[in-house]
C-alpha cells in the first residue's frame, strides 16, 4: 500500500545532481523547504572534469558555496584552441586579471563531484532540505493546490509544487511536455589520467581542444594539476542510442587517422574509458505548468561544445528562486516569471552550442575559414563575443 511521505507546504525536486542541488539551496535560501528525489541509491555525482565560466562562479556566490567551489576548482591562465590536423594555435584567450576585472569572475576547470560536493554540503547544512535515495518517482499527478508523485514502491510525496531536475531522461517533462530526445550522432569518450603519466609538453594550465575533422580532443588539469581530464569527441559511423557505456580504445583510434602526432599520443594514455552517446532536445517555449516546472538538462540539454550545461544549470537554480522571492512566493506566478527569464536565453545556448560543433569539427576549406576567423584577434575582442554568455549576473537575471 502507498504511504505518503513529506509535508504539502515542501517542494519536491526530482533529481539530486548539479540542477537538484543548486535548485534546492536556492529554494532554501528564499525560507522554503525542498524534499530532493534521487533514483541512485548512493549519493553521488558521475563524469570526469567540467569547465566553469565567470556566470558559474556568480551563480555560486547567490547560493553560498562560492568559496567552497573556488577551493576546489583549477583557475586557468587562458583558452586555447589548436589546429589537430597541422598542430598549429587557432587561437588563445587569455583568462586572468583583465577577464576577471570584465565579467566578475575567472575561468576554472573542475571535477563533476567536486561541484557536486560543494552543492551538496550546503545542502546538508540546511534543515530546510530532506534528500532521499533510492527515489524512482514512476508517476506525477499535479492540480490547483499541489503536486503528488509516486515511485517505484508506491510511496506517495505530496508537495506545494515541483521541479524536474532528472536529466536529458526526465521523467518530469516525458509527464509534461512528452517530446523526444534528439540524439546527435556524436560520440564523447572522458577519462581522468594521472599528471606523471600526462606528456610534460602538454600540461598547459589550460583548457585545450584540439580540433580536426569530425573529431576533436579536449584537455585540461584537475585537483591542483594532480591529474588531467582527458575528452574525445567524433561523429559516429554507425546509428546511435543515447547512454553511456565502456569505451573501446580501438573505437577512439579509428576515428583519429587524421590527426599530427601530438595530440593523438594522448589517446593511448587511458586505462579505461567511458563512452557518452550524446543528446539534446529541440528548444522549447514552455516548461512551466501551473505548480511544476523543469530545470537544468530536464529543460534544455546541452550538447558539450560551449561547456555550460552545468553552468545553465546553477544559472536556472538561482533566477527560479529569485523569480520566487520577487513574486512573493506565488509558485504559479514565479514558475512563469522563470520561464520567460530563462527560455530565450538558454535555446540561444542549445543552437550556438550545436553550431560550434560544426566549427569545432570544419574540414577542407571550411576548417581553413575557421583558422583565420580567429587570427590576430585581440583578448578584447574574444571577451566582446563572450559577453552574452559570461556576462550573467543576479542582479539582472530576472525578465520583466
Amino acid at each position: 500500500m502507498a504511504t505518503t511521505n513529506g509535508e504539502s507546504d515542501r517542494v519536491l525536486i526530482v533529481g539530486g545532481g548539479i540542477g537538484g542541488l543548486a535548485a534546492a539551496l536556492a529554494l532554501s535560501r528564499q525560507g522554503r523547504r525542498a524534499t530532493v528525489l534521487e533514483q541512485a541509491e548512493h549519493i553521488g555525482e558521475i563524469g570526469a572534469g567540467i569547465q566553469l565560466g565567470p556566470n558559474a562562479f556568480a551563480a555560486f556566490d547567490a547560493l553560498g558555496v562560492g568559496e567552497r567551489a573556488r577551493a576546489r576548482a583549477v583557475f586557468t591562465d587562458r583558452m586555447v584552441m589548436m589546429d589537430a590536423v597541422d598542430g598549429s594555435e587557432v587561437a588563445s584567450v587569455p583568462v586572468g586579471e583583465a577577464f576577471r576585472k570584465r565579467f566578475g569572475n575567472p575561468y576554472a576547470v573542475i571535477h563533476r563531484a567536486d561541484v557536486h560536493q560543494s552543492l551538496l554540503e550546503g545542502v546538508q547544512e540546511s534543515d530546510l532540505i530532506d534528500f532521499r535515495t533510492s527515489t524512482r518517482i514512476e508517476s506525477i499527478a499535479h492540480d490547483a493546490h499541489g503536486v503528488t508523485v509516486r515511485d517505484q514502491r508506491g510511496n506517495e510525496f505530496r508537495g506545494a509544487a515541483l521541479i524536474g531536475c532528472d536529466g536529458v531522461r526526465s521523467v518530469v517533462r516525458q509527464h509534461l511536455v512528452g517530446d523526444d530526445v534528439r540524439v546527435s550522432g556524436h560520440v564523447v569518450y572522458r577519462a581522468v589520467v594521472d599528471a606523471d603519466d600526462f606528456p610534460e609538453d602538454l600540461r598547459w594550465n589550460a583548457p585545450a581542444i584540439w580540433v580536426g575533422p569530425n573529431c576533436h580532443l579536449v584537455h585540461y588539469p584537475l585537483r591542483g594539476g594532480e591529474q588531467y581530464n582527458l575528452v574525445v569527441t567524433f561523429h559516429s559511423r554507425q546509428p546511435e542510442t543515447w547512454g553511456v557505456t565502456d569505451g573501446s580504445p580501438e573505437e577512439v583510434n579509428s576515428y583519429f587517422d587524421g590527426i599530427c602526432e601530438r595530440p593523438r599520443r594522448l589517446l593511448k594514455l587511458p586505462k579505461s574509458w567511458k563512452r557518452w552517446a550524446t543528446a539534446d532536445r529541440e528548444p522549447i517555449a514552455r516548461w512551466s505548468y501551473g505548480r511544476a516546472t523543469l530545470l537544468g538538462d530536464a529543460a534544455h540539454p546541452l550538447l558539450q561544445y560551449l561547456a555550460q550545461g552545468a553552468c545553465m544549470a546553477l544559472e536556472d537554480a538561482v533566477t527560479l528562486g529569485e523569480a520566487l522571492r520577487a513574486q512573493g512566493g506565488d509558485f504559479v506566478t514565479a514558475f512563469g516569471r522563470y520561464e520567460r527569464s530563462r527560455v530565450t536565453r538558454t535555446a540561444r545556448v542549445v543552437l550556438s552550442t550545436r553550431e560550434m560543433g560544426r566549427i569545432y569539427h570544419a574540414k577542407g576549406v571550411e576548417r581553413l575559414v575557421r583558422n583565420d576567423l580567429w587570427k590576430g584577434r585581440t583578448p578584447e575582442r574574444f571577451y566582446d563575443a563572450l559577453e552574452w554568455l559570461y556576462g550573467w549576473r543576479v542582479e539582472t537575471c530576472l525578465a520583466d
